[in-house]
């Protein structure tokens, strides 16, 4: 019998070989892997696609947190609690073990891990005299006292009208107190706290100084090489620029430090759940030997195969005190500490409708062509419309 899934490309051969070890363990059972584009959106619309019409074309289905409440409420997913014990549970990062449940039912296994993190200069931090910030305010004075525009600017964010802006908002909304939708389902981010989350943002850019207008295109990578050429005190990102601000020929190779991101004076920051994971088909007519590979993939060993020949981050506790990992990325005792922390984004069937809404009026509110109260405003009265409608 054959296995079939979609991924992405499969960069560094990690997927490769954990089918090559599964189907050697298992000889009654073929691993077909479906290479699609890279990029996710595509793909997961490919599998919308199949599941729509009912189709058994995927066995698993290799998620994106994101994807997981509207593919669950669709009924394409079979729900795992059976397999997937509470015990086992335990052994993953609680993060994203969170984000892979809906409806109080457990619907992935966690592969990857990943979550927004404030890199800083630790030697320009440490040759002022100072100490990482503990809050945003306390960042904002760091900043504003390190900086030198254009040549060193204080801080650098992914400020482009897309999905890696409501990573940035969201993180400090929730550092804040705030959140965008409450348990009972009311949408909560025209709170007073979420709007001066969105107003410490936009002074950062237009009354602080702190962030180049330029920001306002900035996703990923932009925010990683004006960090990495040494033109920025901070930056928030996610892990995978780690290896590269630390990488040959990079002007700030040993000059980083890492940490939570930070949020309200007396508060802990927050960040944003990012990652990746095992779900099985409804319309798969092989869900054991399915479940019989998802758990074989992510055991201990397998992940790490994946973080040795993909560098992905694995999602088990165990492996950020594993001594070979740690000795290949000693940053991951700081990373663990991030990630522990992460939290979903909100875990709603119509969750790319409230991202959207998020991107429009927030990317309004840093051009300011809105204040960050119209802009929290208005993207709540879009996000109670269509889920109203949706109700009806």
């Amino acid at each position: 019998m054959v296995l079939r899934y979609l991924s992405g490309p499969d960069i560094g051969g990690a997927s490769a070989e954990i089918i090559k070890r599964f189907e050697a363990e298992n000889p009654g059972i073929k691993v077909e892997m479906v290479e699609g584009p890279a990029a996710t959106n595509i793909r997961e619309n490919m599998y919308s696609t199949s599941f729509m019409g009912g189709e058994a074309t995927y066995d698993l289905a290799y998620m994106d947190v994101v994807w997981v409440p509207k593919f669950a409420a669709q009924g394409w997913l079979r729900p795992l609690d059976d397999w997937f014990t509470p015990k086992m549970q335990t052994e993953f990062l609680p993060g994203d073990v969170l984000g892979s449940t809906y409806g109080g039912k457990i619907y992935r296994i966690p592969v990857q891990s990943d979550g927004g993190m404030l890199y800083y200069r630790k030697d320009l931090i440490a040759q002022a005299g100072l100490k990482p910030p503990k809050d945003w305010p306390d960042l904002v004075r760091i900043a504003k006292k390190l900086q030198n525009p254009p040549a060193l600017w204080g801080y650098a964010f992914q400020g482009k009208q897309y999905e890696g802006l409501v990573c940035d908002y969201l993180e400090l909304m929730w550092g804040n107190g705030g959140r965008v939708v409450g348990e009972d389902g009311k949408i909560l981010v025209d709170s007073p706290e979420a709007i001066e989350a969105l107003r410490w943002l936009v002074d950062a850019v237009r009354k602080h100084g702190i962030s180049p207008e330029g920001v306002l295109t900035f996703q990923e990578e932009e925010a990683r090489h004006l960090f990495q050429e040494g033109k920025a005190v901070f930056m928030r990102n996610w892990p995978y620029a780690w290896n590269l601000v630390n990488g040959e020929g990079s002007p700030v190779k040993g000059k980083v430090g890492i940490m939570p991101m930070v949020g309200a004076e007396g508060r802990g920051g927050a960040a944003t759940l990012g990652g990746w994971g095992w779900s099985i088909s409804a319309y798969s007519k092989h869900p054991e030997e399915a479940w019989k590979f998802a758990q074989f993939a992510t055991t201990v060993e397998m992940l790490k195969i994946s973080y040795e020949k993909g560098g992905i981050i694995p999602a088990r506790r165990s492996l950020f005190k594993d001594p070979e990992v740690l000795a290949k990325s000693p940053h991951f005792k700081e990373l663990y500490d991030v990630l522990t922390d992460a939290r979903p984004r909100p875990v709603h069937p119509m969750y790319a409708r409230i991202s959207d809404a998020l991107q429009l009026h927030v990317s309004a509110a840093l051009a300011g062509q809105e204040t960050p109260e119209e802009a929290m405003k208005g993207a709540a009265d879009e996000m109670r419309a269509f889920i109203e409608r949706r109700r009806k």
